[in-house]
């Protein structure tokens, strides 16, 4: 595994679940992935919140603003370099509540456009794989760059168990791997910034 970064710029990542429910094993893949990030210098994860956001509707804005939690989520993600998503899957797609945040964050400026971004999801069977294909597709529209490998499902469900009942990871295999796309995210925006430099 490469190692962890020592000393360059600071990359801000903003972390979103698509989850809402408290002990999701999703929000449980951000929470370690915040503890992971604390280990090496370069990279700053940020859990921000969504469930707060209300549905969309344009008739909520008003001369190019938006209301003040939606103006106060788009803030965070302008200010991320990337966006790390944990994407449950419902119904073989993405859930409600993340494409709404996905949706507000398009709507003029896009605070999407340019930033990298990296998936995790966690579920039965397939761990969430379908649902990071169509966030996928998605990025592609508002220009975000997703990192490629590694690719990151979880099958939560397989024994022995990779959460505990408040839906904290402790498995320390799942935890390599997702250092290792960790490392991966902030090698990929280094490399874009410094071409766009």
């Amino acid at each position: 595994m490469a190692a962890a970064p020592t000393s360059s710029p600071l990359i801000k990542v903003a972390a979103l679940c698509g989850s809402l429910r408290k002990a999701s094993y999703n929000r449980g893949l951000l929470n370690a992935a915040i503890d992971i990030s604390k280990t090496f210098q370069g990279l700053e994860v940020e859990y921000v919140d969504i469930s707060g956001l209300p549905f969309l509707n344009t008739d909520l804005e008003v001369n190019g603003t938006y209301p003040p939690v939606v103006e106060a989520f788009r803030e965070k993600i302008a200010a991320a370099d990337s966006v790390l998503f944990a994407s449950p899957e419902y119904n073989y797609s993405v859930t409600g509540p993340l494409k709404n945040a996905i949706d507000w964050a398009s709507r003029p400026p896009n605070v999407w456009a340019d930033k990298t971004a990296a998936i995790v999801s966690a579920g039965g069977g397939f761990g969430g794989g379908r649902s990071q294909y169509h966030l996928r597709q998605v990025g592609v529209y508002i220009d975000l760059h997703f990192v490629n490998k590694p690719e990151f499902f979880l099958n939560a469900f397989e024994s022995p168990a990779k959460f505990d009942s408040d839906g904290n990871l402790h498995d320390e295999l799942t935890k390599e791997k997702l250092k290792a796309l960790l490392l991966s995210l902030h090698g990929f925006t280094l490399r874009l910034k410094s071409k766009s430099a």
